[in-house]
């Protein structure tokens, strides 16, 4: 095994997206992503920065080109920043592309300025609605105006900003297009996304879910919509909204698989590395990390794991049993 060689499944794709969920930990409890009363894991089991640093790199000698680091929420992760500044050397080296970053906006006016510095150019913020109080019904925690103010800093401080808005049905729906002139109206993308059976949310997903092929066939009612080849390396299709300029984004995990150009991997905050979304098929990457200071076991065990990513996902809304398709929250691989 070459350290530098490329990380290819079986089905041919090359691995070059990393996602990293720093933390599974947050400040709001958004009703689609996690119950109310969550218990998180304890702080021993989590990877130190240090660690993360590690694994990433051993991403980036693979070829991995993009990292996005997620949640939880990133930025409640205790010195997160120090690990911005770490994994920044690749930018600079040019082994990375891109190392970017989701976030639900709470915490991002105090850190936007220093994430620019750190050679971050471009970040999601998940944000489900313009109604201050619409907003806490779905975040049930969260404060409109702190996002608000964190977006404002954000362009303040030169980055580029997409806003991400989980489509849920007789809840947001009604608003959207309100969304979509405001983010275009800011210069920001949208991307409209289906909710995803993951977890126990003391709740019916099955009153939440709006398919997006539903949901696009209203706005067409308001808006010319103009397909468009734009891609972020992610799976959202975009669109260009002819009134406003802007682009608009659809993931559609649900009605749409869009695995077969598949190039991502996502990293927990406790080293297990999941091969897709969707499964739960995992490799621990903890045990190897630290049984030893070289990565030569850290290597074969991303080669085992990447060998057994799989064709796609088998997300379902069980309307039966109205259980999750995945039993672990999106809070622990962030997406």
């Amino acid at each position: 095994m070459r350290p530098d060689s490329s990380l290819i499944d079986p089905f041919g794709r090359h691995v070059t997206y990393l996602r990293v969920s720093v933390t599974d930990r947050c400040d709001f409890r958004c009703v689609y992503c996690m119950a109310e009363d969550m218990t998180f894991l304890p702080k021993q089991e989590l990877l130190s920065l240090e660690e993360l640093d590690r694994v990433c790199s051993a991403f980036v000698a693979r070829g991995v080109r993009k990292i996005r680091l997620t949640g939880g929420e990133p930025l409640v992760r205790k010195g997160i920043m120090s690990l911005v500044e770490s994994l920044g050397r690749h930018l600079k080296t040019g082994a990375l592309e891109e190392l970017t970053l989701t976030t639900n906006g709470s915490q991002l006016a105090r850190h936007a300025a220093r994430l620019a510095e750190l050679g971050v150019r471009r970040i999601n913020v998940s944000m489900d609605s313009l109604d201050e109080t619409r907003f806490r019904q779905i975040t049930r925690w969260g404060e409109l105006s702190k996002v608000l103010e964190g977006i404002r800093a954000a362009r303040s401080a030169g980055l580029s900003l997409k806003i991400n808005a989980v489509a849920l049905k007789g809840v947001n729906d009604a608003e959207i297009p309100e969304m979509i002139r405001w983010a275009h109206g800011q210069g920001m993308d949208l991307t409209l996304i289906e909710t995803m059976p993951l977890g126990d949310i003391d709740g019916d997903r099955t009153d939440q879910y709006l398919p997006l092929s539903v949901l696009r066939a209203s706005l067409m009612d308001r808006f010319t919509l103009e397909d468009i080849p734009y891609k972020t390396g992610g799976p959202a299709r975009y669109v260009r909204v002819k009134e406003t300029g802007g682009r608009l984004g659809f993931i559609t995990p649900m009605t749409h698989n869009f695995c077969e150009s598949c190039n991502r991997v996502r990293l927990t905050c406790t080293g297990t590395l999941f091969m897709c979304l969707g499964q739960d098929d995992a490799a621990d990457l903890r045990t190897p990390l630290r049984a030893s200071e070289a990565d030569g076991l850290l290597h074969a065990a991303i080669d085992e794991a990447i060998s057994r990513k799989p064709k796609g996902h088998d997300f379902v809304i069980d309307r039966r049993h109205n259980k999750p398709a995945v039993a672990r929250h999106m809070s622990v691989t962030g997406g």
